[in-house]
């Protein structure tokens, strides 16, 4: 298959296909005029990589489950700490998350939105200090 087929077989740009490649996630064989020719193994990591990137892993994360997923002699421990440690981080952006919402709305609620210059969500951004008491 070229890279054109791989892309939309496997849902992911051309672009990324090549990236994955360059940093050693798939290596595709090269016909005699140099093109790459993807495997049905080829297709079928980058699949892999593709669901795991949609669920946030970062690159060095899919390297390391990649690994694990060609290891048949693996611990599914080794997977789950992966899993985990994943987990830790998004709850941590989730929490930073609902404190940026929770200010925001906040300082949305104290601006009388009307044709006054005056504007809490100004001062507080010009000031790095809370513009109104909380309610």
């Amino acid at each position: 298959m070229n890279i054109g087929d791989v892309s939309r077989l496997s849902g992911l740009p051309a672009k990324t296909i090549r990236y994955y490649e360059d940093i050693g996630l798939v290596q595709p064989q090269r016909s005699a005029n140099g093109y790459r020719a993807f495997r049905d193994s080829d297709l079928h990591k980058l699949a892999f990589l593709g669901r795991a990137r949609a669920l946030g892993f970062s690159i060095e994360d899919c390297r390391g489950l990649l690994a694990l997923y060609e290891d048949e002699s693996r611990e599914s421990a080794s997977v789950k700490r992966i899993a985990e440690d994943h987990l830790l981080r998004i709850d941590e952006k989730i929490a930073q998350l609902q404190s940026m919402r929770a200010t925001l709305a906040h300082l949305v609620s104290c601006c009388a939105g009307d044709d006054r210059p005056d504007c809490p969500i100004l001062e507080d951004l010009g000031a790095g200090e809370p513009a109104c008491a909380k309610a």
